[in-house]
């Protein structure tokens, strides 16, 4: 009984009496203010002083390990690095002029590569043929060169040059000279037979655009717009002695007009002075010739004496000027079977070349220096 009013009274107020409020904290404390959550790495520092709260101290980071990449601080600037997978252009190892050499020897191996009807590989001429020329067009002969505004940029022609210097390095420099001067047209050269019957060398003028001197290729190729290139004085004319040089010989009958009329092309004069020099022809070992069967075989100042050195060319001073085109295609289709027109226009070709020759030979005042 009593228990129970002494249990009653502890749970109930008495006489009416108000509960009092009890402070949570008790009296004098001051509700907790919340701490910072501590970050990563960081903890609460408790403050040994009494009445003080804890104050928040980061923790010192550790010591990076040897070889690891430092993590970015909150400061500094974070750089952007491209990852693995991005798409990046592989660097060739190989240089560039290796890098096509290397193409140009795979398809020569393998065949693959272009050649026309008449045998000409344009590929092969201009890697291996025209750089070697060019350095004699450039450095040893100094070729200047004038009228180049008659070479048609597109369409058939035919050039009809003097041939001189005991071999055919005028024909060779007047390829470099169409080739350069036009944007790399090429000029395809009529040779005589002797020329593809030697070994090698008739299948290395093949392939560098020469054929055979006959009307028909010559007409083909002129239908098909290439500029073709004719030297009417053959062997007569480079290898004619040094004392009549620059003075030309006759041009044939006139086949090469017959060809230019019957494709209605036009044919360009052209004049080369210089090549006469090269080898001065003071002689010939006509017996040897035979039996060699070459149609001469030439003596010049240095040549048989020196050797092989003698038979480098001297550094004469050329200029190749091309004239001012002769049309043919005013004339009607029966024309080409008239004979006296044309021996009339080889005679006005060949004139045209000569007074060109006679005109810079007079303009010319040292053979070395032009």
């Amino acid at each position: 009984m009593n228990r129970a009013t002494n249990a009653g009274s502890e749970a109930h107020p008495v006489n009416g009496a108000e509960a009092q409020v009890i402070p949570l904290h008790g009296p004098g404390r001051e509700k907790p203010v919340p701490e910072p959550r501590p970050e990563h790495g960081s903890e609460i520092q408790p403050d040994p002083r009494p009445g003080k709260r804890a104050e928040y101290r980061p923790e010192p980071r550790p010591e990076p390990r040897p070889g690891a990449r430092p993590e970015p601080s909150a400061e500094a600037p974070v750089v952007a690095f491209p990852s693995a997978t991005a798409s990046e252009p592989e660097s060739d190892p190989l240089p560039e002029g290796l890098r096509e050499a290397l193409t140009f020897l795979r398809r020569r191996l393998t065949g693959d590569y272009p050649v026309d009807e008449f045998g000409f590989d344009a590929e092969l001429t201009e890697t291996l043929v025209l750089p070697p020329l060019r350095a004699l067009y450039e450095k040893w002969f100094r070729v200047d060169t004038f009228g180049v505004e008659h070479l048609p940029a597109a369409g058939g022609a035919l050039l009809v040059s003097n041939h001189s210097g005991t071999l055919p390095l005028d024909a060779l420099m007047t390829a470099v000279a169409v080739h350069d001067e036009t944007g790399g047209r090429h000029l395809r050269g009529l040779g005589a037979d002797l020329v593809f019957k030697l070994p090698l060398v008739g299948s290395f003028a093949r392939k560098s655009g020469q054929t055979l001197a006959c009307n028909a290729d010559a007409e083909r190729l002129l239908s098909a717009g290439e500029l073709v290139g004719v030297w009417p004085e053959g062997f007569k004319g480079i290898g004619k002695p040094f004392s009549a040089r620059y003075k030309l010989q006759r041009f044939g009958r006139g086949g090469f007009v017959s060809a230019a009329m019957r494709a209605g092309v036009p044919i360009i004069p052209v004049s080369v002075v210089g090549a006469e020099e090269t080898y001065p022809k003071i002689g010939d070992l006509r017996l040897l010739a035979r039996v060699l069967g070459l149609p001469y075989f030439p003596v010049t100042p240095f040549f048989p004496l020196l050797g092989p050195l003698g038979a480098l060319p001297l550094p004469t001073k050329w200029t190749i000027e091309f004239g001012e085109p002769i049309r043919t295609d005013e004339y009607s289709p029966d024309a080409v079977d008239d004979p006296m027109l044309v021996f009339t226009l080889t005679d006005q070709v060949r004139e045209s070349v000569q007074q060109t020759l006679y005109r810079r030979l007079s303009q010319r005042r040292s053979v070395f220096r032009g």
